[in-house]
């Protein structure tokens, strides 16, 4: 429309709702008050003089001064009310809050579950927390309670260690087994706990780690090295060494079928999470899927080129991921029973495998140390191009036409890589049950927590592809400033009574400063050698301190002087020895060997090939056995 005839239009508007021209030109406001920035309160002189004596009297013996702080935390309880609130309030049920990438959008950042369609908010990337044992010895499992707040790992030398999921600090302690923790789970139902060892026992506990019942589970005590629930819990599976899949009652705890087809030793057994099926992997480089009514083999699988190391069923049940020595990670849909995509991304074995429980990620560490994400949510295009091979002189295939021909197994490329998580061997991961969090256990001693990148994270740990996390030398523990300060009357850095500070430091029998256990000095001078402290007991010294105790675990027993189990309710528990073989030969619980068999301490037993991990020999504790005290060998394998 011509200016003009927007000039001719009539105005049905007031005079004096209608813009003005102002008379005078517009003037820029400029304050006046208040110009200085904000300034501090004045001091009071009568408290800065309290403050003053009161840092002069805690020098007075020469110790430092911790630094009161609170413990750094990835929190999920601010993230889960959020969510809960805006599928309240969301305007259509498809809406979700993006996401701005600056820091303040922290605080937006939902639960995984919260981004169905969105997989990158479920990599767990960023390095949070190294947590390690006093008597420092590989990890060989982890895994999380069943309401998320805790994590339980086992040890090569028979101990869970409890530690808090929130701020990653350490609980509480338990000699459960005599030899090395090969495996443990938690029912579905979150009521029992079952573990298995190196020698084939099997034990029941309680959430509150009271021990119920221990039996001998394999042939010739050959090692356990897989333990899974069936959906109702009313029955398990064992795989042991003795080359048999087992299932048992759980409630009767007798073995009801012994399943036998797999050629060499069973590495590890899952229960599917909703079917009567049972997928087993061997040394033999075979995957094998059971029926257990029957105890027939329906399948076998030989895609894997050696051992197949571990193996976990996807969230829903129609992908099953598995992790061999060949160095690749293969998953399987057993709705075609094929070959669903090949990961390759591992320089050396791969040892453990876990898919996240929202988004279609899996996880993988590598006895490089390091751990990969593989996102599978994606189709990859050589999926598309049929295979054709090439043509030779005996070969009748290549006459086949393109349409009878097998496409190519996916080959996946790694989302996201931590090229040194660990320093050696991932022997087991764990995700959240929220998903927010991943948890590594490994043979470098350490258990290290992982988070999400948060918005704005510019300067995160593995940032720089493969970068180490912050004081990941021994003893360390993420390099938080407030870990190694002393405090004020327990004695310096490293003293015994810094078990809620990471639980690092000395060992001493008097519960006074002792040299730290990372630095070599083995010597009586921390106690570690003292004919009273028993490898299996507590810190002999003065009786149980109810400072260490959880509400419905008991006395944490770090003083026990009794030289038996450390953390026990209801009494203590026999050595396993007697309960199961009556007078067992090896040495008693009290002695200072590292367990009463008297053996290597590697992950398993000698193995195939001879190889000796941790070098111990007649595995005497102080070295004499004839093994070096090397912190591990060039082999570094578990089998």
């Amino acid at each position: 429309m011509p200016k003009t005839e927007l000039q001719s239009l009539p105005i049905l508007l007031p005079t004096k709702v209608l813009p003005q021209e102002h008379s005078i030109p517009h003037i820029e406001w400029t304050p006046k008050k208040y110009l200085d920035p904000p300034q501090p309160p004045p001091v009071d002189d009568a408290r800065a003089q309290e403050q003053e004596l009161a840092h002069a009297r805690q020098f007075m013996d020469g110790k430092l001064v911790k630094k009161t702080r609170p413990r750094r935390t990835v929190d999920f309880n601010g993230g889960m009310g959020r969510w809960a609130m805006l599928r309240k309030l969301r305007p259509n049920p498809l809406y979700t809050h993006q996401m701005r990438p600056c820091p303040p959008s922290i605080i937006n950042l939902l639960p995984p579950k919260a981004y169905p369609e969105n997989a990158s908010t479920s990599l767990c990337t960023k390095f949070v927390h190294t947590s390690t044992n006093k008597i420092r010895c590989p990890v060989n499992v982890v895994t999380w309670t069943p309401e998320g707040r805790r994590i339980l790992t086992g040890s090569t030398s028979g101990e869970f260690t409890l530690w808090n999921g929130l701020t990653f600090n350490f609980e509480t302690i338990l000699q459960a087994h005599d030899t090395a923790i090969c495996t443990l789970a938690f029912t579905h139902s979150g009521a029992y706990l079952a573990s298995a060892d190196k020698t084939g026992v099997i034990k029941y506990f309680e959430p509150n780690m009271n021990n119920l019942t221990a039996w001998q589970g394999s042939n010739s005590r050959e090692a356990i090295r897989g333990i899974s629930f069936s959906p109702d819990d009313r029955r398990f599976a064992t795989a042991s060494d003795d080359s048999s899949v087992r299932i048992w009652s759980f409630q009767e705890s007798r073995v009801e079928s012994v399943l036998t087809g797999h050629g060499w030793d069973v590495k590890c057994v899952q229960w599917h999470p909703s079917k009567g099926l049972l997928v087993s992997g061997s040394k033999d480089n075979q995957i094998k899927f059971w029926d257990p009514r029957t105890g027939t083999v329906l399948s076998t699988l030989h895609q894997h080129k050696n051992t197949i190391q571990a193996l976990a069923w996807s969230p829903n049940g129609n992908l099953v991921a598995s992790a061999s020595r060949d160095q690749t990670v293969r998953v399987f849909d057993i709705r075609a029973m094929k070959e669903y995509r090949v990961l390759k991304g591992h320089k050396k074995e791969v040892c453990s495998v876990a898919w996240h429980p929202v988004h279609p990620i899996l996880v993988s560490g590598g006895s490089e140390g390091s751990i990969i994400h593989w996102d599978l949510s994606s189709e990859e295009s050589s999926s598309s191009t049929p295979f054709i091979p090439p043509p030779t002189a005996k070969s009748k295939l290549s006459d086949l036409p393109a349409h009878l021909t097998l496409p190519p197994t996916p080959t996946a490329l790694p989302r996201a890589t931590l090229a040194e998580a660990h320093d050696s061997n991932v022997w087991s991961l764990a995700f959240h049950p929220l998903g927010h969090l991943l948890v590594s256990a490994s043979n470098d001693h350490t258990t290290r927590f992982w988070s999400r990148e948060r918005p704005g994270d510019s300067d995160a740990v593995f940032s720089a592809f493969g970068e180490k996390p912050p004081a990941a030398v021994d003893g360390a523990d993420g390099g938080w400033e407030d870990e190694d300060m002393a405090v004020p009357g327990f004695g310096g850095a490293g003293t015994a009574g810094g078990w809620d500070d990471g639980y690092e430091g000395g060992i001493n029998d008097n519960g006074g400063t002792g040299a730290s256990y990372s630095n070599g000095n083995l010597s009586n001078q921390n106690g570690y050698d003292s004919g009273d402290r028993g490898f299996a007991g507590g810190y002999s010294g003065s009786g149980g301190d109810d400072d260490y105790s959880i509400p419905g675990i008991g006395d944490s027993g770090f003083g026990s002087a009794s030289g038996t189990n450390s953390i026990r309710v209801n009494g203590p528990l026999p050595p396993q020895e007697e309960a199961i073989y009556g007078s067992g030969t090896g040495a008693g619980p009290g002695s200072d060997e590292w367990y009463s068999g008297g053996g290597e301490r590697e992950r398993s037993g000698g193995g195939d090939r001879g190889y000796d991990t941790w070098s111990r020999g007649g595995g005497a504790r102080d070295g004499g056995g004839g093994g070096s005290r090397q912190r591990w060998g060039g082999r570094r394998t578990r089998y």
